[in-house]
């Protein structure tokens, strides 16, 4: 047994000292970094010209369809929503590309921004620094008319956050997309002079200027990774980057390598891209991103009925890693750079929430033994070192129930004194929770029993 363990020791240190080759066999076999596994809270943000119109049809049956940050491939493909209502609000000489000007984010302040993520306890950010649309929120040479510091605000957006971020003590990362809609590279004929001349070296820009330890890439579903060249960007970034030890990536790397490469899997608003459920025992690491409300850009017309209260974002969080997962929860700020108000309350709700119950949450790993009617019961597991957190989003009104354990040496209520009854038999822990009433809660919504094995 140890012989086996030596030798596969040695075939990773190879592996670390020869490099990553530009295979996913190779790229594959990188162990994801400690710190995202650990940190198990993100915020996104989308942010571009599409807070300008701030428009997608809310109550559209598929939630793709309710994206605002799809709204200039909304005009290109004529759809009748998009075409309608852009026609009545800004006319019909109006482009989409118009909304440059308009896109000023003069209230734009980093600090403040960095300061509200880290009290909502999100541990890392990852804002699109440059999306379907093509507009860099940065001075890129690859856009070199067409981003935030030519027009528009006339500033390096990425880099005033990701210099305030990283002061705050928060990992920074970057939403990169792989496709542009109206650049007239994005094509079938020249698809390699798009990869070689934008693509490719754009991201190596963004690594090398910004050092940025998550690349969050999207629009890969046009051409492969073969195609993309996704595998020689990867060993750049895993060999030679200056990130190379710390950087994150997913699974977006061209057609159908969701779920199968990167160094996380994604989903979506629960819809996972492959033959799975939402309740599947994941393997490999995985993230769920979606916004508070539906849509990840700003839509202005979303009301309270369209955005999860606290108490759902809380449970979202809880949920997702109860089952081995990360949250990477999204805000669309506005275009003079605000982020609205109930999305600023919805994250402080759950940085208060974290605060009291913060070591249910960081550095946890799922329970192997969680049962599949979670969320059923709405009665979640982790685990970290020698304690299991069982978090309930409704207050237990009997005894809670909990197999396949050992014997207990302590049970308490984070974030109260007050003194946990507990039984043990058979390896099954019987918890009577405390008499508790709205003077001595800890917490606002979702309540956490610590069981010290």
């Amino acid at each position: 047994m140890k012989r086996c363990f030596f030798i596969v020791l040695l075939m990773l240190c190879t592996i670390h000292l020869q490099g990553y080759e530009a295979a996913w066999k190779s790229l594959d076999q990188r162990e994801i970094p400690q710190w995202w596994l650990d940190a198990k809270f993100g915020i996104f943000i989308h942010w571009g010209l599409y807070a300008v119109p701030a428009y997608a049809p809310t109550e559209a049956q598929h939630v793709y369809a309710k994206y605002s940050e799809h709204y200039d491939n909304r005009l290109r493909t004529k759809n009748p929503e998009f075409t309608e209502f852009h026609s009545k609000t800004y006319g019909a000489k109006k482009r989409y590309a118009d909304f440059a000007t308009d896109f000023k984010a003069e209230h734009f302040d980093p600090a403040e921004w960095a300061d509200l993520f880290k009290r909502a306890g999100a541990r890392y950010v990852v804002l699109t620094s440059k999306h379907h649309d093509g507009f860099a929120l940065f001075p890129s040479r690859y856009s070199p008319r067409w981003n935030s510091m030519v027009l528009g605000p006339h500033r390096d957006l990425a880099g005033d956050l990701t210099a305030a971020v990283k002061s705050a003590g928060l990992h920074m990362g970057f939403y990169y997309s792989l496709l542009e809609w109206g650049n007239p590279l994005y094509s079938n004929e020249s698809i390699d002079r798009w990869v070689t001349e934008v693509n490719i070296p754009q991201m190596k820009e963004l690594v090398t200027r910004y050092h940025p330890e998550i690349v969050w890439t999207d629009g890969e579903w046009d051409f492969t990774d073969k195609q993309l060249r996704s595998e020689e960007f990867l060993a750049w970034l895993y060999n030679e980057s200056p990130v190379k030890e710390t950087v994150v990536v997913n699974d977006r790397w061209g057609k159908k390598t969701r779920g199968k490469h990167g160094d996380h899997h994604t989903t979506e608003y629960d819809l996972l891209h492959r033959d799975n459920t939402a309740d599947s025992r994941f393997t490999h690491p995985w993230e769920e991103c979606r916004g508070i409300g539906s849509s990840f850009g700003y839509n202005r017309f979303e009301t309270t009925e369209h955005y999860m209260s606290a108490a759902q974002c809380i449970e979202l969080l809880i949920e997702k890693v109860s089952r081995g997962g990360n949250l990477l929860l999204n805000i669309g700020p506005k275009a003079d750079g605000l982020i609205p108000v109930v999305m600023q309350e919805r994250l402080l709700a759950m940085g208060s929430w974290l605060e009291v119950n913060g070591e249910a949450i960081y550095g946890t790993r799922s329970w192997e033994h969680y049962p599949a009617t979670m969320r059923k019961d709405r009665i979640y597991y982790t685990k970290k070192d020698d304690s299991l957190y069982v978090i309930c989003t409704r207050w237990p009104q009997k005894p809670l129930n909990i197999n396949k354990i050992g014997r207990p040496k302590n049970v308490k209520l984070l974030g109260s004194d007050a003194k946990v009854e507990y039984t043990f038999d058979g390896g099954s822990v019987k918890i009577t929770p405390p008499l508790i009433n709205p003077g001595n809660m800890p917490c606002e919504h979702a309540w956490c029993f610590k069981v010290s094995l």
